[in-house]
């Protein structure tokens, strides 16, 4: 696997990686060189994000395999942990996805359907789920 040649040559704890992920609401993920800020949710041990439609645009993502992502420290600002991530386009129709697109729906803020939000997403958007990897 070929890695960015900035990032650390070890990749950071998971437990750091799910530290950060937990206490900020949003993150970085580059695609194609440009890192793209995003809202996401913490799920068993993976970042979940929706994108497309009236959710925010992160063109690429859920067809490019691998991604760096950068989690900033919410108390300082500065990078907490880099490092990357494989991308999974996930099926909200698996009865196995519902408590994932649940986490996520419960971060969306000022959703302007509430609680129909999901069966938009279901219609109109991808949830992906980005794999840490980690030390």
């Amino acid at each position: 696997m070929s890695t960015s040649p900035d990032l650390p040559p070890q990749p950071p704890p998971l437990a750091l990686i799910e530290e950060g992920a937990k206490k900020s609401g949003v993150l970085w993920i580059t695609l194609d060189d440009r890192p793209r800020l995003a809202w996401h949710a913490w799920h068993d041990g993976a970042i979940y994000v929706v994108t497309g439609g009236a959710e925010q645009s992160l063109p690429g993502l859920a067809e490019s395999g691998r991604v760096r992502v950068t989690l900033r420290s919410k108390d300082k600002g500065g990078e907490l942990a880099v490092f990357e991530a494989a991308v999974e386009v996930v099926d909200q129709s698996a009865a196995d996805a519902a408590p994932a697109v649940a986490a996520l729906a419960k971060e969306r803020l000022n959703a302007p359907d509430g609680p129909a939000m999901t069966a938009r997403w279901a219609a109109e958007s991808q949830v992906v789920r980005l794999v840490p990897e980690a030390a």
